[in-house]
Parts: C-alpha cells; sequence; structure tokens
C-alpha cells in the first residue's frame, strides 16, 4: 500500500521497482491496476459516480442512493439496478463476509484484464512478466505440498483457507468507506465540502491499542491517510493525534470506532440498505427504480 503511494523512499522509479517485487511477483495485486482504481479513489473518495471503490453492483450497494441507473465514469459503462442486482442486493449484510473471504481472487483478475486490454499501463511488459512469476511460484508450491488421504482436495483447501485468511484485509478496507457519507458528482465546490472536510465525512478510522498495529498494517488510519496519502503508515499514529486536535478545534467530526463496533455498524448499514432493495420497483426504463432515483431525475 505504501509503495503504490510512493511512500517508502519517496524515489518514484525506486517504488516502482520494489512495487512490482511486492505487488505483482510476492502477492499477484498488479500495481498498474492498483494505482489506477486506488488513485481515483483517494481524488473523489464515495463519489456514487466517480468512486470505484463504493460501485460493486450487482453484489453490494453502499447506498440506496445508488439504485436506478448511473454512469460509472471509471468503467465507463451504466450501472443499473437490473433483478440479479435487486436480488443480491437484498440479501448483501448475508453475502458481505463471505465474498469477502474469495475477494483477493478478483484482485488476481483485475490486475490481469488491464494488463490483456488495449489500455496504456506503465511498464506493461515488466508487469506482465512479474505477474506470470506470481502464477509460476503459487502453482508451484500449491503442487507440492505434501499431501495425505485427502490428496489434492488438501491441496485446494490451502488455497482456498490461505485467501481466505487474506480476505481480512479486504474487510478492513470496506469499513473505512462503506458507512461513511456518499455524494452524487464531485466535491470541492465551495466550503461545506472543501478537502479537508470531505476526508473526514467519507472516511473513519479504527480505535486500536498501538500493540495492535502490526495486524491493521496502517488501514486502520484512514483519515489520515487520505489527507496525506504518501504519509509512511509508522507516522499515522502520530499524525493521527494532531488531526483529532485539529478537528476538536475546529468542530469537525472525528469518527473512530472500535473494530467490533465497526463491524456492527457495517453489517446493519448493509441490512438497511437491502430491505430497501426489495422495496424497489420496475420502472418504464426496464430497471428498478427507487424514489430516491425518480427525484434526482424529476420523476413521479
Amino acid at each position: 500500500h505504501d509503495i503504490g503511494h510512493n511512500g517508502v523512499t519517496h524515489v518514484w522509479k525506486t517504488d516502482n521497482t520494489i512495487g512490482l517485487l511486492v505487488g505483482n511477483f510476492l502477492t499477484g495485486i498488479g500495481m498498474g491496476w492498483w494505482k489506477r482504481s486506488h488513485n481515483v479513489h483517494h481524488v473523489v473518495c464515495n463519489s456514487i459516480e466517480h468512486d470505484p471503490d463504493i460501485q460493486h453492483m450487482p453484489i453490494f450497494a453502499v447506498t440506496p442512493e445508488i439504485f436506478g441507473r448511473f454512469f460509472s465514469t471509471y468503467h465507463q459503462r451504466w450501472i443499473e439496478t437490473d433483478a440479479a442486482a435487486r436480488f443480491l442486493v437484498s440479501y448483501q449484510h448475508w453475502l458481505f463476509y463471505p465474498i469477502m473471504a474469495f475477494a483477493r481472487f478478483n484482485l488476481y483478475a483485475q490486475a490481469w484484464l488491464l494488463l490483456l486490454s488495449d489500455e496504456y499501463v506503465h511498464n506493461k511488459k515488466w508487469e506482465m512478466a512479474a505477474s506470470t512469476g506470481f502464477v509460476v511460484w503459487l502453482s508451484a508450491l500449491v503442487a507440492y505440498i505434501p499431501v495425505g488421504s485427502w490428496g489434492n482436495w488438501e491441496r485446494l483447501l490451502y488455497l482456498v483457507v490461505s485467501h481466505n485468511v487474506a480476505g481480512l484485509l479486504h474487510v478492513q478496507i470496506c469499513l473505512s468507506h462503506f458507512t461513511m457519507e456518499t455524494y452524487h458528482g464531485v466535491p470541492y465546490k465551495g466550503e461545506e465540502d472543501e478537502w479537508f472536510r470531505m476526508q473526514l465525512a467519507t472516511t473513519m478510522n479504527i480505535d486500536c491499542p498501538a500493540w495492535l498495529d502490526w495486524f491493521h498494517i496502517g488501514l486502520q488510519f484512514q483519515i489520515e491517510h487520505h489527507l496525506w496519502p504518501r504519509l509512511p503508515c509508522h507516522n499515522l499514529r502520530y499524525a493521527s493525534k494532531l488531526v483529532q486536535e485539529f478537528c476538536k478545534e475546529h468542530g469537525v467530526r472525528y469518527y473512530m470506532p472500535k473494530w467490533v463496533d465497526a463491524q456492527v455498524e457495517l453489517v446493519a448499514h448493509m441490512k438497511e440498505t437491502a430491505i430497501k432493495a426489495r422495496d424497489l420497483k420496475k420502472g418504464d426504463a426496464g430497471f428498478y427504480e427507487s424514489p430516491i432515483w425518480e427525484g434526482l431525475n424529476a420523476q413521479g
């Protein structure tokens, strides 16, 4: 994560080279795809039309305002609430953790989809070589795992469980934004939605003791990370104290629940949206609409 933000050596070429090693080769995460998606997320955090990190239809909807139809500027396509989306979102609070357990495989797929497309990716050949190396060493590792009476099922079990554990990282990332404010369009139009206030409105921290920093790897300080994306994670705890004091002085909400409380809030939030999805009605345009969509489009 720090490497992707050029936050380790702060030398772009050096961090990019390290990223090929620890990103593409060691973990299978395409740095080109990650930067393309993540940088947009930072600029327009929690924008319904622009932030790819909250555009998870037809499986998840972080707010009822996603229902209906909107154009994703990141994916360059219309996103509609069709019958499949209505059904899946209606049960998203049950599906969230099982899907997070397999979310790692989606990151592999996204990396390869970009690399195999016609879009420009810096050092594309090196990324493809490093990503291929990941597939090779992981396949070799799984192939040479000693097995017992279950045979190859044990190898498959290792692959699945190891990726299930990695799903904790994806849960952590979703906690930071899914229950926070969302909006239409782009921000930074005035004092109410200027840079600092928007990062605090769309992002939360996780309250944890310092001895647990190894578990959260700096992702528990997403507020500070969004304010200073290139600040290395070992400095975020100190920065958090400064930001809290500043927010208290200026009356800005600084939200930092504990890990378990954030999980409960996330599930409750997704359930609330799921229940609203069940009430959607199919409109004349052929997709399922909500009163919010009708109001935004001057209908009803």
